[in-house]
């Protein structure tokens, strides 16, 4: 594989990446996927979606089978759980090393996602595992008549908030501020539901435990000062999402979260170097943009390489 150059790696397998494999594919331009898991993405992790066009609900799962089944239909190779050691954006033929291979390519779009911020707080890192999870539809089932806080307000924090009341007894959402940012259909499902508590104007200062599982979480209230106790089994953050771009930094411009600045074409600040999706900055994340976005990437990047090719026939250009 040392050898090998591909006209483009798409690095990630969520809705941006394989969107973006296909349009590069389609358009006869020798594409490889790379993804440190198995492909899918975040849909994965979504018990149930309703706001993808052309479905009135799909699960998460399903809908993810039905984009990589989508792409088996074109000559694309995938690269899975291959754990990345360094990406070289910089140089004229960019590559990417993992614990088993270093690829190569002309160009690369960047479609690694994002993860679930960190609250930063004591004792989450401490009980991850044990009463902490940034995944209702993994976990949920774990809590079974028991007490969990949902940490957030936005469409994550009080849909998996609703999910979870499948399962525990008493579900908390805690949220920073004195109103959602959810969309009114969400809220209004998750006020009719009288499982669901909300705490606001409120932010976690600490998780507490037995060294063995979650029992209870500190809280401060923000217009009072006041520090509270609620006892729980299990926290669920869901305060954003950072950008997975832990091989990237210093190569190219990003805002100051990290997130990857591009232009309308997908373009990054680096020639032959697009991203697309929830890595970039972008103001909406959501399934249907991270598709559209990979769409717009991998059309770009076709052109790129044909821009390549015909200026070197008139040696005019070099990558």
């Amino acid at each position: 594989m040392e050898d090998k150059i591909f006209d483009c790696i798409v690095l990630g397998g969520g809705p941006a990446g394989l969107s973006a494999a296909m349009y590069a594919a389609r358009g006869n331009v020798d594409t490889a996927i790379i993804d440190t898991s198995s492909l899918g993405g975040q849909p994965v992790n979504y018990l149930e979606i309703e706001n993808y066009l052309g479905f009135k609900s799909i699960e998460g799962f399903e809908l993810a089978e039905k984009f990589e089944d989508h792409i088996n239909k074109f000559d694309i190779q995938k690269f899975t759980n291959e754990e990345i050691q360094k990406v070289d954006l910089v140089s004229e033929i960019k590559s990417v090393t993992t614990l088993k291979n270093t690829y190569k390519a002309k160009t690369v779009i960047i479609a690694t996602g994002a993860s679930s911020c960190k609250l930063g707080i004591k004792g989450e890192k401490e009980y991850l595992g044990k009463g902490v999870s940034y995944c209702a539809v993994c976990d949920g089932a774990f809590y079974r008549d028991k007490t969990v806080v949902v940490i957030g307000g936005g469409n994550a924090a009080v849909e998996e908030g609703a999910y979870l009341t499948k399962f525990a007894k008493k579900v908390y959402i805690m949220h920073r501020r004195n109103e959602l940012r959810a969309d009114k259909i969400v809220q209004k499902r998750a006020f009719g539901n009288d499982k669901i508590e909300f705490i606001f104007d409120c932010v976690p200062i600490e998780i507490i435990g037995d060294n063995k599982r979650v029992s209870k979480i500190q809280y401060k209230n923000l217009k009072t000062d006041e520090i509270l106790e609620l006892n729980t089994d299990g926290v669920f953050p869901y305060i954003g999402f950072c950008p997975n771009i832990e091989f990237f930094n210093g190569q190219l411009i990003q805002d100051e979260r990290g997130f990857i600045m591009t232009d309308e074409n997908m373009r990054t600040s680096r020639f032959g170097v697009f991203a697309a999706g929830d890595v970039r900055k972008t103001p909406l994340r959501q399934v249907i943009t991270a598709v559209s976005d990979g769409a717009i990437a991998g059309v770009n990047a076709v052109k790129y390489l044909e821009e390549i090719k015909e200026a070197q026939k008139q040696g005019a250009m070099s990558i």
